[in-house]
């Protein structure tokens, strides 16, 4: 007897209710249940899916809206594959349903993009990589709420003091500048202490910022990561790019890696021309992380400074040249990954 067809269960998540429909190998639908989001959905999903032993499951946005229980199947050891909103949404209005949007539509959508494009992302239980991208997005908002501090800081101290703070303004520099302040009408002692609050605010900001640091360099020991051997490379970039990577096994080649991190050029060529253009899309976020590196390699002594050097010899502009330097660097990151990942981790004591 031959191996059952794998049974495909979409999923299409809301904040209140899911709804999952299961499609066989055609893509002919099997069943479909609306469930509501409580401590009893994984029992009750799982209990209604039993019914197809070889299965597997594609969820809309599961590192999105569809996380909790894509993360609880994948605890659970089943198979589950994320399948973008956007790619779910070209299925729909490719199918013959005339785009008609409904919660059984959606799922049936998402199962359908399952079936059909076989490089989908496979969900896998939250682990270190995850911690870090939350310390990392984490310290991103507190570094955003730093800057809207000194912002109104700036303003307040812009009224009080002659010529206004420097450039470079920290908690230390704003404190000295509102002791020597004497104000002499009840408008500027009502600035002076919207002042004093936005500089308690600003001392609290910037000791979350330490100690975030502090979580940052334990979970990255955690990791056994060496990527911070890297010059230009430091513990916050390597928290950044671990995060948002997770396991660098997903991509089956450098080319790939550079794709996701938008270093590699989109080929725009048309009949006998043949040119590229940038790539404006990928993740952003280890995007600009790659930049802050190639920045730095290219303004410091080193192998990366010699090859931006040579790109411009060889005619490139600046610009042009870091852009290189940062497609090299997404190799020499992406084999750095997988060299850690390989690498056998010592036994717990």
């Amino acid at each position: 007897m031959g191996a059952l067809a794998v049974i495909t269960i979409g999923i299409d998540p809301h904040k209140a209710t899911l709804t999952a429909v299961a499609v066989d190998p055609s893509g002919r639908r099997l069943g479909q249940r609306r469930f509501l989001v409580n401590a009893a959905t994984l029992g009750q999903l799982a209990a209604w899916a039993a019914g197809w032993p070889a299965r597997r499951f594609a969820v809309e946005g599961a590192y999105g809206l569809g996380r909790p229980i894509a993360q609880q199947l994948a605890a659970a050891g089943e198979q589950v594959l994320d399948v973008p909103a956007t790619l779910a949404a070209r299925v729909r209005l490719l199918g013959s349903g005339g785009g008609r949007k409904t919660d059984a539509a959606d799922a049936a959508s998402v199962a359908q993009a399952a079936l059909h494009h076989p490089r989908l992302r496979t969900v896998a239980a939250e682990d270190q990589t995850t911690i870090l991208r939350m310390l990392a997005e984490r310290r991103d908002d507190l570094i955003g709420e730093r800057t809207r501090i000194l912002n109104r800081l700036h303003r307040l101290l812009l009224d009080l003091v002659p010529g206004g703070a420097p450039a470079n303004l920290t908690a230390v520099k704003a404190a000295a500048l509102l002791r020597g302040v004497r104000p002499v009408t009840t408008t500027a002692a009502c600035r002076r202490q919207l002042a004093r609050d936005l500089l308690s605010d600003l001392r609290r900001v910037d000791a979350r910022l330490a100690d975030n640091k502090f979580q940052l360099q334990d979970a990255l020991a955690a990791t056994g990561s060496t990527l911070t051997q890297i010059h230009g490379l430091g513990v916050v970039l390597a928290a950044k790019l671990l995060g948002h990577v997770g396991d660098i096994g997903r991509f089956p080649s450098q080319d790939h890696f550079a794709s996701y991190t938008a270093t590699a050029p989109l080929d725009a060529s048309s009949g006998n021309q043949q040119r590229h253009r940038l790539n404006t899309g990928g993740n952003r976020q280890l995007n600009a992380a790659l930049h802050t590196i190639a920045v730095c390699q290219a303004r410091d002594p080193g192998p990366g400074r010699r090859y931006y050097l040579r790109k411009l010899s060889e005619g490139k502009t600046p610009a042009e040249a870091r852009r290189a330097l940062k497609r090299r660097l997404a190799n020499v990151i992406y084999r750095r990954i997988l060299a850690d990942q390989r690498r056998p981790q010592p036994a717990a004591a």
